[in-house]
């Protein structure tokens, strides 16, 4: 018979391989020795043993193989109910009392710690977190189990962890005052993370009310949801208000409901329903598999949020794609959202594979979508910052352009147009208040002479002066305007036809003593003439005023000009 040895060589080495491997993972759970008073334990070995019926008894749980591990382990969703075996032993001469703790006992459902010694159960506590009589080893969202050992005792501690969905836990040994500083010091960094994913909700919020503008809405809301869900998840809520068990189960929604936010504001920052309709369609896809995904959470939560880790990476996956077709066809706000997003996708991708026990139990992998949210929603900031810098831009060019259209370019005085429109409404206006008003409209006096003498660029800076006397002269109230070529008006509300007559004499007078620069040598010094007509109150027509104002100028141009007269029936 002929061997084909390098082929039996193979199978000899992979089954040597899986010797090895399965030893190592079966290797006796190495005993934590306590010497002194002083127990601080956050990092040893441990063994664990995952119950697939979910029904085996204690007794036959002790003859079962551990699997040796750290003593923080994710298992995913397969592993419900797992148990934990951990060996102390008080190498002391004197009696000591450490404690166990579960520090995130508030996801689960139970918590049981057995205490065995030389094969006797001495002791079982149940935790269950739907049933108040138990919950006195909870505290701040921990469960604490005090262990008493008597001098050189050994003792086997078995916990059990039940699960609502994902397996994941870590269990330490504390002295009193370590226990107590562990306890105090437990939920510090979520509450920082939880204040400042506040502080953003608030701003947009505020930012919506302000604009109106639905992207900051969106962003809002998917802080909300994601803020919520790093308090709920991260064990905040649970230190904060004792809620934990089937009660919060649903609110776990909240990771289903951030994505479907963030997409609703991709679409709107983005705008892809008007000009992207492929990326449009992709992003309407995966939002509508979320909201399907949410709907079904309020039946059945647990299945949908099996479900969710995988919706979640496809939605990293399609948003990742679109924010890159954003970049290549340049859109502006494509590079801020591609960096934001890259890093919640990338520390996600890491919570994902935390919680499908296919990472090791590490702080970043635990906590990685509190880090990504708190890192895309201040890098998104970048985004509404610019969106902002923008409409405020296009705000004042917009203003810009509404102030060129109603303004005179030489005088910077408004135009007729505007002054008609404007004194409309204050004519209006002072006839629904009774109060007094006057037109006077003013006329430079030979102005075709001045231009024909001197030239049309010393006409406009006469023109110029006018307007300079004008706006120098006049109130706040007045409404001021070029009226035509060398024609001004000027509206004076709340005023009677005798302070109109003064004020508009007091410009005429003005402008009698200024001169013009002709040249270095020679100036020039000219007239105006004004006419001056009250409004009508009960018939406040504007055309009617101006052609008085105006038939008042005729007469005082009529009577030698450089006078002001006004207007009698």
């Amino acid at each position: 018979m002929m061997f084909n040895r390098p082929l039996l060589f193979t199978r000899l080495f992979i089954m040597l391989w899986c010797v090895l491997v399965s030893a190592v993972a079966l290797a006796d759970i190495p005993t934590q020795v306590i010497q002194g008073s002083s127990v601080k334990l956050e990092q040893f070995q441990m063994g664990y043993f995952v119950d697939k019926t979910e029904k085996m008894l204690f007794s036959d749980v002790q003859k079962q193989e551990f699997q040796l591990s750290p003593n923080g382990v994710s298992l995913g969703t397969t592993s419900r109910m797992t148990w934990a075996k951990i060996e102390i032993e008080n190498a002391n001469t004197t009696p000591i009392k450490v404690y166990l703790h579960h520090p995130y006992a508030y996801h689960n459902h139970k918590v049981e710690l057995y205490e065995v010694v030389n094969g006797t159960l001495t002791r079982e506590r149940v935790l269950d977190m739907d049933r108040k009589e138990t919950q006195q080893w909870m505290y701040r969202g921990s469960a604490v189990f005090d262990i008493t050992l008597e001098p050189n005792q050994r003792k086997i501690l078995f916990v059990k962890s039940q699960s609502f969905s994902h397996q994941w836990f870590t269990l330490n040994l504390y002295d009193e005052d370590q226990s107590k500083r562990a306890l105090l010091g437990l939920y510090t960094d979520i509450a920082l993370l939880a204040g400042m994913l506040l502080a953003l909700i608030i701003y947009n919020f505020l930012l919506f009310f302000s604009s109106r503008l639905r992207e900051h809405f969106f962003y809002a809301c998917y802080l909300v949801a994601g803020g919520f869900w790093v308090a709920l998840s991260y064990g905040l809520l649970a230190d904060l208000f004792n809620v934990y068990g089937s009660i919060t189960l649903k609110w776990h929604l909240s990771l289903v409901a951030m994505p479907i936010f963030l997409l609703l504001f991709m679409i709107n920052i983005f705008e892809t329903k008007k000009k992207y309709p492929i990326e449009h369609w992709a992003l309407l896809s995966i939002l509508t598999l979320l909201i399907c995904d949410f709907v079904y959470g309020l039946f059945d939560m647990i299945t949908a949020l099996n479900y969710s880790s995988t919706l979640a990476a496809i939605m990293m996956v399609v948003s990742i794609s679109v924010t890159i077709s954003m970049l290549i066809r340049k859109h502006p706000i494509a590079p801020f959202f591609l960096l934001g997003h890259g890093l919640f996708a990338i520390f996600s991708t890491m919570a994902v594979l935390f919680y499908k026990g296919k990472a090791e139990f590490t702080y970043i992998n635990s906590h990685g979508v509190g880090i990504g949210i708190m890192l895309e929603a201040l890098v998104l900031s970048l985004i509404i910052a610019y969106r902002i810098r923008s409409l405020e831009t296009m705000k004042a060019a917009q203003d810009e352009l509404k102030l060129l259209a109603s303004t005179d370019s030489l005088t910077q005085l408004f135009n007729r147009r505007h002054f008609n429109t404007e004194a409309e409404y204050l004519l209006q206006q002072a006839k629904q208040l009774q109060q007094p008003a006057a037109i006077a409209m003013l006329d430079i006096d030979h102005f075709k002479k001045v231009n024909d003498t001197h030239g049309h660029s010393f006409g406009d800076k006469v023109i110029i002066q006018v307007a300079n006397t004008l706006m120098a002269e006049c109130r706040g109230q007045d409404v001021l305007a070029r009226y035509g070529g060398e024609e001004f008006i000027i509206l004076m509300t709340n005023t009677s036809i005798g302070e109109a007559f003064n004020l508009v004499e007091q410009i005429r007078q003005e402008l009698a003593k200024a001169t013009v620069i002709l040249n270095n040598t020679q100036s020039v010094n000219f007239t105006i003439s004004a006419g001056i007509a009250a409004i009508d109150l009960e018939n406040p027509i504007l055309k009617n005023s101006i052609n008085q104002a105006d038939k008042a100028l005729y007469q005082a141009k009529e009577n030698g000009r450089n006078q002001s007269l006004v207007y009698k029936v």
